[in-house]
């Protein structure tokens, strides 16, 4: 028999989840007592008692440092508070589309990720653990609310500290807990169900062609040491026939083999320059728990998330899944280039434009109204699951080339030739003074609010633009009809051009302030320029207006994308 033991504790003032969870340094969680256990037990509190007797749970993180010593208390929390069944990835590898993937597959009453995403990992690192709920999207702010309600007043948490699980062998395993009944762990291959589900989205016989026929195209995929790696290999190379050297850095590192697992210009540079040579056809990287990818070309040709949304938008029918479900709408994060909206318009498809955070999406997925979504942070996903999705996204880029038979630089230029071309770029200013950054963005409204704003024109070099409307984006959800206020300072042009500021709460040490710039342009002459050679008059006048290297000291970006 487990017994249970009741620990006194305090409660921590600081455990608000964000849209991803609570995150925050590594140290944070080891070295405040009962730091970690408050936090689950606040978690698994928002599952009412009744349901606990037959709630299943999936577990599964990233391999960052942490993350199985956290699968252990979570093993022991679940199992004292009388939760009937976890299902954890083994070795505690699941990434996060999967574990999205298994909450629907199994009808769990919810999952635990344990993952900062693309945030660096290891002993000086940031961890995180984050609530995903029945649908297998990410908790809603009503449901992360109130863990951070219980957390700010939880005075004891239920443990049963001899309770230990080996995480390395697939097995299930009973145990008889103190006044519940029995307690059931179950270790699952970590992709076989996430595999099963794609098997059904993809034309698996086609895209084995286009990777090991006898005119295969050659790939290089990088998993960043993070955990899209087995994935890779078991789907990609095993599945698939791609070989084996085609997959890089794909065993999971609790420090990400010392880099920062964020699969953009900057951080995967190391498949950027592989690329380059001209060896590979089609590049991609995945972030540390699976859900963003960059798409490369040959030689090194990057696609903008914002415009890797729109080309499979615009190709929607390589995709068995599609031909099955029809496409029932499409969707952007606001801050993303207007790219997607461009194809919806000619294919007369309905398109939303949500706040950044994926629970938006899923909203709108739940009731029947999207089919296909994207951000221009390297997130891509569709209704299959309730998260984005990096393979996903891979997988649906390779269907495109498979039946276009064209590079992805020739799809690239047919779709900007065809739809226009949103030049688009996005400045991240990292871990910056939290009160410059909001001194910035205070100053930033007050000029923006002036009344006379509105029809100022702003000049940088031979180039003159004229504010339409400045405002602080504002979403009322057409599902439920909640309104999400000040979501990101925009300032609108009369040509349609977009100057976007953002404070972001995604890292764990002070504040990222991101910039997005967007410009359209359908000028055949224009649309393959560079774009930060297209967009420096509107890079200028936005840290003119902004004064944001006056303020914070920042004389350039920490990341161009």
């Amino acid at each position: 028999m487990v017994k249970i033991t009741v620990v006194k504790t305090k409660p921590y003032a600081d455990q608000k989840p964000g849209t991803s969870g609570l995150r925050k340094r590594v140290t944070v969680f080891q070295q405040n007592q009962h730091y970690a256990e408050n936090f689950i037990q606040s978690t698994i509190s928002v599952i009412e008692p009744a349901e606990r007797q037959a709630a299943t749970l999936v577990v599964g993180g990233d391999g960052r440092f942490f993350m199985k010593d956290a699968i252990q208390l979570i093993i022991q929390i679940a199992a004292a508070n009388g939760i009937s069944r976890l299902v954890i990835g083994q070795n505690g590898i699941m990434s996060t589309p999967a574990v999205s993937c298994v909450i629907r597959k199994i009808k769990a009453v919810g999952g635990i990720i344990l993952t900062a995403s693309h945030n660096p990992g290891g002993p000086t690192g940031d961890f995180g653990i984050k609530y995903n709920i029945a649908s297998g999207g990410p908790a809603p702010e009503g449901i992360t609310n109130k863990i951070f309600e219980i957390s700010k007043g939880l005075q004891e948490y239920h443990i049963c500290p001899e309770l230990k699980v080996d995480l390395s062998k697939i097995s299930k395993q009973t145990f008889e807990v103190d006044t519940f009944k029995p307690f059931t762990v179950e270790i699952v291959d970590s992709v076989e169900a996430y595999a099963e589900m794609l098997r059904d989205i993809f034309d698996f016989a086609a895209l084995k062609e286009l990777l090991s026929g006898a005119s295969h195209i050659n790939v290089r995929l990088d998993a960043m040491h993070g955990v899209v790696g087995p994935y890779v290999k078991k789907i990609v190379c095993e599945e698939l026939g791609s070989p084996v050297n085609s997959a890089v850095n794909c065993v999971p590192k609790e420090d990400f083999g010392g880099h920062h697992p964020d699969p953009n210009l900057t951080y995967a540079s190391e498949l950027v320059s592989a690329m380059k040579g001209g060896e590979y056809d089609f590049g991609a990287a995945f972030d540390g728990d699976g859900d963003r990818n960059m798409v490369l070309g040959k030689h090194g040709f990057f696609v903008n998330p914002s415009d890797s949304v729109a080309v499979i938008a615009a190709n929607i029918t390589s995709i068995p899944y599609f031909q099955k479900t029809g496409v029932k709408g499409l969707a952007r994060s606001m801050p993303t280039s207007g790219a997607l909206d461009n194809v919806a318009k000619a294919m007369q498809m309905q398109l939303y434009e949500t706040p950044t955070g994926w629970k938006f999406f899923g909203n709108l997925m739940d009731a029947g109204k999207l089919s296909l979504c994207g951000e221009e942070s390297f997130g891509t996903g569709s209704d299959h699951i309730r998260e984005k999705d990096g393979l996903w996204a891979v997988l649906a880029w390779l269907s495109i080339l498979a039946t276009r038979k064209q590079s992805v630089e020739e799809i690239m230029k047919d779709h900007w030739q065809k739809f226009g071309r949103n030049f688009f770029t996005r400045y991240d200013y990292e871990e910056v003074d939290s009160d410059s950054a909001n001194k910035m963005i205070k100053h930033l409204e007050t000029t923006m609010f002036d009344p006379s704003f509105v029809g100022k024109k702003l000049s940088s070099g031979d180039k003159t633009y004229e504010v339409a409307i400045a405002d602080n984006f504002a979403y009322t959800d057409p599902v439920d009809g909640s309104v999400s206020k000040n979501q990101g300072l925009r300032i609108i042009f009369s040509d349609g051009s977009r100057i976007i500021f953002r404070l972001s709460g995604t890292g764990s040490a002070g504040a990222t302030i991101r910039l997005y710039i967007d410009s359209y342009e359908k000028d055949p002459q224009k649309i393959y320029l560079d774009p930060q050679v297209m967009l420096a008059p509107l890079v200028d006048i936005a840290l003119k207006v902004s004064q944001l290297q006056e303020t914070t000291g920042r004389t350039s970006p920490t990341v161009i994308t």
